[in-house]
């Protein structure tokens, strides 16, 4: 796909963009175009002219992302600071944009004593993600405070959803194929900002002292099965500290995956398969991933390093 293939945009327009630095795990290959639209009308002029067969995919802050090494066909969409404004408009409820992180969301949300977005503190991830997947944590998820979304089509159409459209599940949703969340809207509860605030210190305390947030990490892995936790499955099946190439399964977490310096996207995702088999083979339970795959392989994963530190 040439630049002379594409529209005319306002924003930025890279090709063959790297996107290992602007995902969680540091790993990973190229987009074929990264796109950073300008404003709302760039985003909808260069979708409504963009030749449909190409594909076209939203990334946020790349938390909950496995980029393969092959790199991302079609285009990469990326929102910038003109969708990351978050306001509070009243009636206990904040207009959001999709690049807005869950960190803003909250404590605008505290200083308006809005209460019950506090666990949005531990989503690292934009809106227009965690909107995507029914984000979650502690007890919550979005569709417990989602009014509606705005999301601008694959054919650049903007349309608004309410939460009933999206059939939301457990981190799923049936939002349509190559969407954008550009904005949503969120509802609370009325407050104390002093108490929101003591709520948010202690998620954030727990996830500091539970979850290793200080290491290249993807999030959490995989899905808890019904009746159960992904973590306790993974360490009874003896993966804790697992490795294969430079990926391993955390020791403070054992639902983490982690980077432990120069791990390939195969490393990891391999590394995620290997733990899927021995859990199946231990309890019977077929773990889901929870954190996205996306791109092409630059080769087969190599599933024969398997070892431990």
């Amino acid at each position: 796909m040439m630049a002379l293939d594409l529209p005319r945009v306002a924003g930025k327009l890279t090709e063959n963009a790297p996107l290992a630095p602007l995902v969680w795990f540091k790993s990973g290959g190229q987009a074929e175009w990264l796109f950073e639209p300008k404003d709302l009308a760039d985003l909808q002029h260069f979708l409504r002219n963009l030749d449909p067969e190409t594909p076209v995919m939203a990334l946020g802050l790349g938390s909950n992302m496995i980029v393969r090494d092959g790199g991302v066909p079609g285009v990469v969409v990326r929102l910038g600071k003109a969708f990351a404004q978050v306001t509070c408009t009243g009636e206990l409820t904040l207009n959001c944009g999709g690049g807005a992180s869950g960190i803003l969301v909250s404590s605008t949300a505290r200083d308006n004593g809005i209460a019950g977005l506090e666990f949005l503190r531990s989503i690292p991830g934009t809106v227009g993600g965690f909107v995507r997947m029914n984000g979650g944590a502690y007890g919550s998820e979005v569709k417990d405070i989602l009014i509606d979304c705005d999301v601008v089509l694959r054919s650049g159409e903007l349309v608004t959803l309410p939460v009933a459209e999206l059939h939301y599940t457990y981190r799923h949703s049936e939002l349509p194929e190559g969407a954008i969340v550009v904005a949503a809207r969120f509802h609370g509860r009325a407050g104390d900002p002093a108490a929101i605030q003591t709520e948010m210190d202690r998620i954030s305390a727990s996830r500091e002292a539970s979850q290793p947030l200080r290491s290249k990490t993807g999030g959490s892995t995989f899905k808890n099965p019904d009746g159960a936790k992904a973590w306790e499955l993974v360490d009874k099946a003896g993966c804790r500290g697992l490795q294969i190439g430079g990926a391993q399964v955390s020791e403070k977490h054992t639902n983490f995956l982690i980077n432990t310096g120069d791990a390939t996207s195969a490393d990891i995702e391999a590394l995620g398969e290997e733990v899927r088999r021995r859990v199946k083979d231990n309890s019977g339970v077929t773990l889901e991933w929870e954190i996205q795959r996306v791109g092409m392989f630059a080769e087969a994963p190599d599933k024969e390093r398997v070892g431990r530190p």
